[in-house]
């Protein structure tokens, strides 16, 4: 499994030949990608912000994958005409994409979006992806990913995520302001008990300016053995080799 950032909450994820774009969103100081160079099979929306469908028009041939409220708007906005079962997923419902697995956990943040008028976009989530379908009895030999979304601290990544999704790397927003800070997305690391930790949503914009390392430090100060990855924007990391 490969892991690239384009910046902000932007992620594209490889899993055997098939491609996932999670929440597309170019503008931002980290990525120098045009979103025309990325050819996605299936793209994943966490919710309905600005600043995570910001280029979602841009791959309406793709098959989405949100909740059936955000593609009633992908659908009317951006020109989706496919999505996963007809009518998107909902939160703990676990679909085959390709090659991939994709599970729908909730997180805690809103998700209104307004064009003129209000709309409400269902409930913002997070995706687990996997090449193996979770199951009690745990496959050695999965590789998982965690994209938290746009969220706070939450007791289901201790209770649930972590011990029964069992994600190897989790990427987790720490920018603060509209989403955890460094303190909160260490607690949410350590939790996950993930080897791998990526840092997301920082840096756009000047109220969540941060510096990474104070995220570093907050990690180690858990207790934490995860590995944290500050990635450049559109640097890839291969997730199967741990490097």
């Amino acid at each position: 499994m490969q892991l690239t950032w384009y910046g902000h909450s932007t992620w594209h994820v490889d899993v055997g030949d098939t491609s996932l774009l999670i929440d597309p969103f170019f503008d931002n100081p980290e990525t120098d990608t045009d979103p025309e160079e990325v050819d996605p099979d299936y793209v994943l929306l966490t919710h309905g912000h600005a600043d995570h469908v910001g280029h979602a028009e841009h791959y309406s041939d793709a098959t989405l994958v949100a909740v059936p409220e955000l593609v009633s708007f992908a659908e009317d906005e951006f020109g989706f005409e496919d999505a996963v079962g007809g009518m998107g997923m909902n939160l703990g419902g676990t679909v085959e994409c390709g090659d991939a697995c994709v599970t729908m956990h909730r997180a805690d943040h809103t998700n209104g979006v307004n064009t003129g008028y209000e709309y409400s976009a269902g409930p913002p989530a997070s995706f687990v992806v996997s090449d193996t379908k979770p199951a009690q009895v745990a496959d050695e030999e999965s590789t998982t990913f965690y994209h938290a979304g746009d969220t706070g601290l939450m007791t289901e990544m201790r209770d649930v995520i972590g011990p029964y999704l069992e994600p190897d790397a989790a990427a987790v927003p720490v920018g603060d302001h509209f989403t955890m800070g460094p303190m909160q997305a260490a607690i949410a690391v350590d939790w996950l008990d993930v080897d791998h930790a990526f840092p997301m949503h920082y840096d756009t914009f000047p109220p969540i300016e941060i510096d990474t390392d104070d995220f570093v430090n907050e990690v180690k100060d858990t207790g934490s053995d995860a590995e944290v990855h500050v990635l450049d924007g559109d640097e890839t990391f291969d997730l199967s080799e741990g490097y």
